[in-house]
């Protein structure tokens, strides 16, 4: 079977556990573009696309987020899939329209998050799950038409729009990139040890179920280029018998 051509938008400032972690978990053929350097891909020849988390937040006026907005939007106008994760759900509910804002408190180890509904990104994904977070910022209000897909009591943590999903937890994370950012946050010495007490093999183990919405991406994402082929021949077949009806 061809390998999917996905396009990843790195916004994580060159840092190196994100590249490690997101080759890891997607089984396709990846393309990376460093976002924060202003890098977008030369077109549109993707089966889909992921946009990662980041140290930014998304409404800073930082000059290279534009160009990333553009290419998203443009993208998604052609109906490509997208997958957010963190500070990419997040960019993705703005450029559809949704509100993105700070949340007054941070989030971060390993949370409790319910999903509801029939949403194929969570399949096979206990109803109540856990997930490594870190997060000060939220989408605040959904894009127009977008469906809640999951939550917990600080915020919204998953959305989907169309072919646009976007998830606030981190299910690409590793124990040693959980364990390499509490070190550098602002933290209490209280609260950074806790947070540290909780990155254990255990809880890594259990969060690992929340790694399947990228299968399931993966899937969906199958599943949208076999019917853009099947539409394309049946154009092609079209075109042919016009002409030898001419």
């Amino acid at each position: 079977m061809e390998q999917l051509r996905i396009a990843v938008l790195n916004a994580a400032h060159r840092d190196e556990n994100t590249t490690r972690n997101f080759r890891r978990e997607l089984d396709a053929s990846l393309a990376e573009f460093d976002a924060t350097d202003g890098e977008v891909p030369d077109g549109f020849d993707y089966d889909g696309a992921v946009v990662t988390g980041s140290r930014s937040s998304v409404y800073w006026d930082d000059e290279w987020m534009q160009p990333i907005k553009e290419w998203v939007g443009d993208a998604i106008d052609r109906g490509i899939p997208f997958l957010g994760v963190c500070w990419g759900h997040q960019l993705l509910a703005d450029v559809l329209g949704g509100t993105v804002a700070d949340m007054g408190a941070y989030e971060v180890g390993y949370s409790e998050i319910e999903h509801y509904g029939t949403s194929r990104l969570f399949d096979d994904i206990d109803e109540e799950f856990t997930a490594f977070t870190s997060h000060s910022d939220e989408v605040a209000e959904l894009p127009p038409g977008a469906d809640p897909l999951a939550e917990n009591h600080y915020s919204n943590h998953g959305f989907r729009k169309d072919r646009v999903f976007g998830v606030q937890f981190h299910p690409e994370y590793d124990t040693k990139t959980a364990r390499e950012l509490v070190h550098r946050k602002d933290l209490s010495d209280d609260r950074r040890q806790s947070v540290l007490e909780e990155i254990t093999e255990e809880n890594y183990q259990r969060a690992c179920e929340a790694k399947l919405v990228f299968d399931n991406f993966l899937e969906f994402v199958r599943e949208v280029r076999t019917e853009n082929v099947a539409v394309a021949a049946e154009c092609e077949d079209a075109t042919a018998t016009v002409g030898r009806s001419d």
